[in-house]
């Protein structure tokens, strides 16, 4: 595999401004624009917009690999400075909060990638490894029993999401953590 050439600082520029758009754009839930126009919406010509980004699909994919890379160092960071509970605690509360927000984005993705799931799997593939991290460490410190995988707790943040981006509430989301967390506790008998 090659890796792509550096970019100029005035094709490195325009790059971050179409990124830095798609994400305002899927933050406001607005992404059904034409393609060409959001060119216009960025400050680009639409060449520009094609050479680095050839379909929407493109760009929602690094839109989400941008955000994925965050939340990974997020969690990395936690992990790095807080306690393992806590860290695994904060990392989650974080994740649905910008999920909530980012529901523009995950609908896009939803809809531009149903026949390719090579960046969704890369993506979960990549959160199920932070997590596990932030879950052995807790087991390790003893705050965190040691029969509950990186699945289970993926599987319960997907619903907790799907549910509120349904109904709409953070305040339930942010329960739904807490009462996750707590679940994760060790047992005592």
């Amino acid at each position: 595999m090659t890796t792509p050439k550096p970019l100029r600082a005035d094709a490195r520029r325009n790059r971050d401004a179409l990124l830095a758009k798609a994400r305002e754009l899927f933050a406001s839930g607005c992404f059904d624009l034409r393609f060409d126009d959001f060119a216009k919406l960025a400050g680009v010509g639409t060449g520009t917009l094609y050479r680095h980004f050839p379909t929407r699909a493109a760009l929602a994919e690094a839109v989400y690999r941008e955000e994925l890379t965050a939340m990974c160092t997020r969690a990395r960071d936690l992990q790095a400075t807080l306690p393992a509970l806590e860290a695994l605690a904060a990392f989650l509360h974080g994740f649905v909060s910008h999920l909530h927000t980012q529901q523009g984005l995950a609908r896009t993705l939803a809809t531009l990638m149903a026949t390719r799931s090579d960046t969704l799997a890369d993506g979960g593939r990549e959160l199920d490894r932070v997590i596990a991290d932030l879950l052995a460490a807790g087991v390790e410190e003893g705050t965190i029993r040691p029969d509950v995988g990186a699945g289970a707790v993926m599987m319960v943040i997907q619903g907790i999401c799907t549910v509120c981006d349904q109904l709409g509430s953070q305040a339930d989301a942010n329960s739904a953590v807490t009462l996750t967390i707590d679940g994760l506790r060790p047992r005592t008998t």
